[in-house]
């Protein structure tokens, strides 16, 4: 199936999506659905995810392409996010049936202790652009494995990719009244907000999601808040591979034009081996293809909202009146392009080792000790992942034990696993996604108490 066919298919359908005004309709519509969904086999349902999932891969070079023109990720990004898409699925897949099975867990006397899984009912999903499969699938998989309904919202950034996402997910055989893709406008996020939903599930910046959470709270139905961070990386003087670190920290914090909630966006380097990792560091920057996103070769492509290059500006500007060195970048090219910049001698009375940058820009800090590096990586309102690169497995452990984030990554960075649980602390979010977690997260469990 070419994008070009999936757009076509997705045309009338979104066509027919009403007004704000009238989604009272679209709501009723889903909601008699989901009564009907709910009493489908789970093995059914899991089975539709999984042909979803080969559809990814079958036609990634289509979506690849369209997700390319439309956010400006480099292509080779944009064929990996559909790869880690249909493989984020496979956990849910292989494993939802064990989890969401009726479980016997006591016998008490004559009493049988039992827990169930309903569905929450009908749910909005807000999306993000920067990586819409990528991040998609960690709210839309399980909601509709557990039975749920969901009113999708793509961004207004990508509405083509969120139309061949419906298209694909009708095609697995998701009813159109189960998987509801809504206009994109800011103004259909709004009107969400305002329906009897059962849950709201959102990927966006910290003043949306409390704009979200401000709403609907008053509801008391479950949310998942996905928002932003400032991600810091500690490399110890106790690394035996100075140029592994180098690698990981370049591509965790450039990869996707650092337009990642878990970018790296700040870098604390022991004073022992901070000249190596800096000169290492910035060879490897100067690198990297700053070009045509549609180039396979290109690594540093657009940045999807023109408007945020004043907002990288003015972190650079602001850095260097206050005395950082650029070493490497600092400027746009074009409207929409800016080039891997690289500061030094920054400190945090600087927005950009204080304020997410959520772009090509990375200060560098020297640090003294362990003590002093974990002291600046928790001096953040936020807390969604933090890296440490460090020989000693214990140590290095010992530190991340020691930050304030859902996820600490020991000798790596800036990678997500559907096993483990995506949750951020503070500013970083609400609720937890992926792993059993995050599947249980679109549930109402039930205890039955059975003589």
């Amino acid at each position: 199936m070419k994008t070009t066919d999936i757009a076509e298919q997705t045309h009338l359908r979104s066509s027919l999506i009403p007004n704000p005004k009238g989604m009272d309709e679209i709501y009723k519509q889903a909601k008699k659905a989901q009564a009907h969904w709910s009493k489908v086999s789970l093995k059914k349902r899991i089975k539709c995810i999984e042909r979803f999932s080969e559809l990814l891969l079958e036609n990634k070079e289509e979506l690849a392409g369209q997700l390319t023109q439309e956010v400006g990720k480099p292509i080779s990004q944009s064929l990996s996010e559909l790869e880690g898409a249909s493989k984020k699925c496979e956990f849910f897949i292989n494993n939802s049936q064990e989890l969401l099975k009726r479980q016997k867990v006591n016998q008490d006397g004559a009493t049988e202790e039992v827990i169930d899984y309903d569905p929450l009912g009908v749910v909005g999903h807000i999306s993000a652009w920067n990586y819409p499969y990528l991040v998609g699938v960690n709210i839309f998989v399980p909601a509709l494995i557990a039975g749920n309904a969901v009113l999708y919202k793509a961004s207004e950034f990508c509405p083509k990719v969120g139309a061949s996402i419906a298209s694909l997910l009708w095609q697995a055989g998701v009813p159109k009244d189960i998987f509801t893709k809504m206009d994109t406008s800011p103004e259909t996020g709004k009107a969400l907000l305002e329906l009897p939903l059962n849950g709201y599930f959102f990927t966006g910046s910290k003043d949306t999601g409390v704009e979200i959470a401000s709403k609907v709270s008053h509801k008391l139905v479950p949310m998942i808040l996905e928002l932003g961070g400032k991600d810091p990386l500690y490399v110890t003087n106790d690394i035996s591979n100075l140029e592994n670190a180098v690698d990981q920290a370049v591509d965790g914090t450039f990869y996707n034009n650092g337009q990642s909630c878990c970018s790296v966006e700040r870098i604390y380097v022991h004073e022992d081996v901070y000249d190596g990792f800096l000169s290492k560091f910035i060879k490897k920057v100067a690198d990297l293809k700053v070009g045509d996103p549609k180039d396979s070769e290109t690594y540093i492509g657009k940045i999807t909202r023109p408007d945020h290059i004043h907002a990288l500006n003015k972190q650079v500007q602001d850095a260097l009146s206050r005395g950082a060195v650029l070493e490497y970048g600092g400027k746009a090219i074009d409207e929409n392009q800016y080039i891997p910049t690289v500061l030094t001698n920054v400190n945090h009375d600087m927005l950009v080792m204080k304020e997410e940058t959520f772009g090509p820009i990375i200060g560098i800090q020297k640090v003294s000790s362990d003590a002093e590096a974990i002291a600046l990586m928790n001096d953040t309102d936020y807390g969604l992942t933090s890296s440490v690169f460090c020989s000693d497995r214990i140590r290095g452990e010992r530190i991340l034990k020691e930050i304030n984030s859902g996820t600490g990554y020991l000798n790596c960075c800036d990678r997500v696993s559907s096993h483990l649980p995506w949750a951020g602390r503070k500013n970083s979010g609400l609720g937890c996604a992926l792993s059993k977690h995050g599947l249980y997260a679109f549930c109402s469990p039930k205890g039955y108490h059975i003589r």
